[in-house]
């Protein structure tokens, strides 16, 4: 299918059906080809599962606390004294 320029900007989204459904389109000045739309390919974006097994590795104590040194390298030479927050009441939806 070929199309001029202002039909292809007045009708866009009904070529960008037809080209999803398969169709090419020639957009042309003049009478002369400028620009093709064609569909492109979906890409996968699924992985195999596994596929970096053996690879990774995690500690048995990632989540442990900080070394006091690392710390106070972290907060400029101080460990601040943080107090447990007090758990607010969680609002229910109806």
């Amino acid at each position: 299918m070929e199309v001029n320029i202002h039909e292809a900007k007045t009708h866009l989204s009904c070529l960008l059906q037809r080209v999803s459904a398969g169709e090419e389109v020639t957009i042309a000045r003049a009478g002369v080809p400028v620009a093709r739309l064609v569909a492109i390919e979906p890409q996968k974006k699924t992985r195999p599962l596994g596929f970096a097994r053996g690879q990774v590795w995690v500690a048995d104590d990632f989540d442990a606390p900080l070394p006091d040194d690392l710390l106070k390298a972290f907060y400029g030479g101080e460990i601040p004294k943080l107090e447990p927050q007090a758990k607010k009441p969680r609002r229910r939806r109806k």
